[in-house]
């Protein structure tokens, strides 16, 4: 009797090993040697023993497995998780950053605490939100690392109607802001010899000459800008923009589609795609609403020294005495220091009567006649750090509105400017905290509803004038009359030609 039960026993230890599924198959080989002599007993193939291998793998292969474990549809994958497993990668720590030691080498401080800042911007109901702005956050650490940036900021959210851009402003380094120049003019270059090439013959007239573009690292192109339509996915660098983009643009409204490659069809043309018109668009904003408490940058003295030139550079006031809450809400004790864009679309203006010189000295012969053009009027803007109570209204609209987050606790309160002329854009002062941010759809403000301008009345093909007006066709009685006094005319002619003859034939007797 125990012996039978031992081998009970190792009969059913036996088939329940036999019984294991296999975890990349799903069977078990007792199923498979029960199929298998199964097929072998109903077929009977000859020598069986030497085709026993190629039977077990044509009964695997026509084993039904599914791919899942339930009588459910796999579910694919959703944008949401494939935007979870991008933005993973922006939670694992770098080498240098596991014990914060790369943060606190910089004493510059590059990438600025995001998290205070949102904190400060949710007193005044102003923000994306604490979790977007961890992430935003971590993606403008990425950007520093991969770029290696000198500064880099949170520069606000533009909204579009398919995706929205992420903004980020940094500073490049000299060396990179050099390659990139070289690789925008080789850019431009090609650009000039594709248009060479189909060339169609040149008309006389010359159109008026165009601004040129401000120098990178200067001007309107003094900071370079990134965008992304989600944190962690990859930083796209925006072009530097030219006085031709920035004044097109005052003059279109677009709606953004969060495409950089879509095409721009406005009257009238703009000159480039989104990526163009993005770029157009933050500089306006920026020049227009990129404010800071009085004396907290102040210029140098090499500066200061010169005079009648334009100041674009000034440094922080180390000696910086923050004001109380109350006393910022005085718009004298906030200035602009982002340099105002002149309706020539520069920051400093550019006289275009200098080309126009330089042509006339060189095509002195063919245009003596020509006279001079009258010398235009200089372009000038407000000045550098300029306090907002100077600012006029536009259209009736007061173009700054000051406010406290707090009304009850004023002492602790955090100081809020919002910018009137465009909706969206914010700054905030508290201590010596001060930052600036936009959120919106990247529109100005205005009173009227936007009307298109109207194309322009066609050109006339010739100055009317007696030398190309066609006239009336003669009467018969006129061509009669002509060709009388025509005849007339000519018999004239022969009797004078007669008596000359004569007198010379005299003459000669």
């Amino acid at each position: 009797m125990e012996k039978e039960k031992v081998a009970e026993w190792d009969v059913a230890a036996a088939k329940s090993y036999l019984l294991q599924t296999s975890s990349q198959t799903g069977i078990n080989l007792y199923d498979h040697l029960a199929t298998l002599l199964h097929k072998l007993l109903e077929e009977r193939p000859n020598d069986p023993v030497d085709i026993f291998e190629e039977i077990s793998r044509e009964v695997k292969r026509n084993k039904f497995t599914a791919s899942t474990g339930t009588i459910r549809d796999q579910i694919d994958r959703t944008g949401e998780v494939a935007l979870a497993d991008i933005q993973k990668k922006l939670m694992v720590a770098s080498e240098g950053d596991e014990d914060g030691r790369a943060e606190e080498e910089d004493p510059e401080n590059p990438l600025p605490n995001l998290i205070k800042l949102n904190f400060f911007f949710e007193q005044a109901g102003v923000g994306i939100g604490r979790e977007e702005t961890f992430r935003v956050w971590l993606a403008l650490k990425n950007l520093y690392d991969t770029q290696q940036l000198r500064h880099v900021r949170f520069w606000g959210k533009l909204f579009g109607l398919e995706q929205s851009y992420y903004v980020a402003e940094a500073e490049c380094r000299e060396g990179d802001e050099e390659e990139s120049q070289e690789a925008e003019e080789a850019k431009d270059e090609d650009a000039e010899e594709d248009k060479e090439e189909d060339m169609i013959p040149k008309p006389m007239w010359k159109p008026p000459p165009k601004a040129p573009r401000e120098e990178p690292g200067t001007g309107a192109n003094k900071k370079v800008y990134f965008v992304c339509n989600q944190p962690g996915k990859p930083w796209v660098k925006l072009p530097h923009i030219t006085p031709e983009q920035i004044f097109v643009a005052r003059r279109i409204k677009k709606l953004l589609t969060g495409r950089l490659d879509a095409p721009i069809h406005s009257y009238p043309p703009f000159p480039g795609n989104e990526a163009n018109y993005v770029r157009a668009q933050i500089g306006r904003i920026s020049a227009g609403s990129h404010i800071s408490p009085n004396n907290y940058y102040m210029f140098g003295e090499e500066e200061e020294e010169e005079e009648g030139a334009v100041r674009d550079e000034f440094n922080k006031n180390e000696d910086y005495q923050p004001q109380p809450p109350r006393d910022m809400l005085d718009l004298g004790n906030w200035v602009h220091h982002v340099l105002h864009l002149l309706p020539q679309g520069r920051t400093r203006w550019w006289n275009p009567a200098q080309k126009n010189e330089e042509e006339f000295d060189e095509e002195e012969e063919e245009e003596e006649e020509r006279e001079e053009p009258e010398a235009p009027q200089e372009e000038v803007g407000p000045p550098l750090l300029n306090p907002l109570s100077e600012d006029s209204e536009v259209d009736g609209v007061t173009p700054w509105s000051a406010f406290l987050s707090s009304r009850a606790v004023a002492q602790h309160a955090v100081a809020v400017v919002r910018s009137n002329l465009w909706p969206g854009a914010y700054a905030f002062a508290h201590d010596k905290d001060f930052e600036n941010v936009y959120v919106g759809w990247g529109h100005k403000f205005k009173v009227d509803n936007y009307d298109p301008p109207m194309p322009p009345a066609p050109l006339e093909e010739f100055p009317s004038g007696p030398e190309i007006t066609e006239g009336l066709d003669p009467t018969p009685e006129e061509e009669a009359a002509v060709k009388a006094e025509q005849e007339g005319a000519e018999g004239a002619d022969d009797e004078e030609e007669e008596e000359e003859a004569d007198e010379e034939n005299e003459d000669d007797d």
